[in-house]
């Protein structure tokens, strides 16, 4: 079981003692759901720990049950757990462009980055018409608002960060993101030129990971390591804020030991270069 799951479930545990707890004297689930008009099943669900609630869900549970000054508790339980899960339907129920927003301050934040993008060109290198590709395929498969020209806009917004003194943007990039068409070829062919210009930027320190290096470590998934401080990473359903010293250090570790089959400035713009030359007929 995760540590997430045991929080959700520590969380509904607090919410059925509410229930049984209440002054007006023990409220069954059938009755606490239908004084909120909720599906019996849904009070179920939140006290065994199978659905997160949201906030709106804890005030009305924390009301309903005559406990309202227990709301802040709740509230702090709920933001514990999910500050570490943030799952895409939640962030993407009003677009891209929120996200991206709270990106952006988040980037506002460091001075350093260390990266490991291994399916997609990081976004703080990505090109407009690049960046409108991907938005909209990820808006296809979580079903979310299409707000691409917003979303777009705060993702270039971002890119003032690496013109920044005393910013770096340590990023590894593995060659198959290179060569992934998740775009028409001529808006890949824009994108690496895009990152043939930035080998040798004072702010960036680009190294790629061609196809046929010695790994030291499978691939995986992508991450950004903040100032040392936090990592974010993230699968099909959610990001993953991790922000204990042991995790960090492990990412830590993983980026290093991934550098160590990385080329670099001439050596790196070479295999941009082929990269560049397969999509020629």
């Amino acid at each position: 079981m995760t540590d997430f799951q045991k929080a959700r479930e520590e969380l509904g545990r607090r919410l059925r003692a509410l229930r049984m707890e209440s002054p007006q004297g023990r409220l069954t689930g059938t009755a606490l759901g239908a004084s909120l008009g909720w599906p019996q099943s849904k009070v179920s669900k939140l006290e065994n720990g199978r659905q997160t609630p949201t906030a709106e869900d804890l005030r009305a549970w924390a009301d309903a049950t005559g406990h309202p000054g227990a709301y802040d508790e709740l509230h702090g339980r709920l933001k514990g757990f999910e500050s570490h899960i943030r799952s895409w339907r939640r962030q993407l129920a009003r677009g891209h462009r929120p996200v991206q927003e709270t990106w952006n301050a988040l980037t506002d934040e460091a001075r350093v980055l260390h990266v490991w993008d291994s399916f997609a060109v990081n976004g703080l290198l990505q090109t407009p018409d690049y960046a409108r590709h991907v938005f909209e395929s990820y808006a296809a498969l979580q079903k979310s608002p299409r707000d691409t020209e917003d979303a777009v806009r705060a993702r270039m917004d971002r890119q003032r960060w690496l013109y920044q003194p005393g910013h770096r943007l340590n990023l590894l990039l593995w060659e198959g993101a290179l060569r992934a068409q998740v775009c028409p070829p001529e808006v890949l062919a824009g994108q690496i030129d895009r990152l043939l210009g930035v080998v040798g930027m004072d702010t960036v320190r680009l190294g790629i990971v061609p196809l046929d290096a010695v790994l030291r470590l499978p691939p995986a998934n992508g991450f950004w390591i903040f100032d040392e401080r936090l990592v974010i990473t993230e699968d099909w359903h959610a990001e993953l804020w991790l922000d204990d010293s042991d995790t960090v250090a492990l990412y830590r570790r993983a980026w290093d030991t991934l550098s160590q089959s990385a080329v670099y400035d001439a050596e790196a713009q070479r295999v941009i270069a082929r990269a560049r030359r397969a999509l020629s007929p």
